[in-house]
């Protein structure tokens, strides 16, 4: 179990407050938005990657000590490497397309029928 940063008192991991200083721990009492708050008399823009990057819309930005939106910039970020693509065989690509197209291949094979029924008329 974790503590509280200002009483040093032992709370629950899901604590939206500590019981026993009232201390904020998640933003806007929701238990999925985190609250980063500094200790100190540092700002948190300072090692802010959206403040770094110009791209922070925090009303606060520049002298925020409490953000929601924090992103330390020392932290490694998720390697952003390209995006795997499956090849597939000739086949399993035909496959895939009729399972996506079923529409074009239900005309695909009246236009052929209709073709086939014209050819032999003649």
């Amino acid at each position: 179990m974790p503590n509280c940063p200002r009483c040093d008192q032992s709370i629950s991991s899901n604590a939206i407050a500590c019981p026993h200083c009232g201390m904020t721990f998640k933003a806007y009492g929701h238990p999925g938005i985190t609250l980063h708050r500094t200790m100190g008399e540092e700002y948190l823009c300072n090692s802010c990657t959206y403040h770094a990057d110009d791209t922070c819309n925090f009303p606060q930005r520049s002298y925020a000590k409490e953000c929601t939106l924090y992103q330390d910039m020392s932290q490694s970020q998720l390697d952003t490497g390209p995006i795997y693509t499956p090849r597939y065989s000739l086949v399993q690509s035909v496959k895939l397309w009729c399972q996506r197209n079923p529409a074009w291949l239900g005309i695909l094979a009246l236009a052929t029928v209709s073709f086939l029924l014209a050819w032999m008329a003649i």
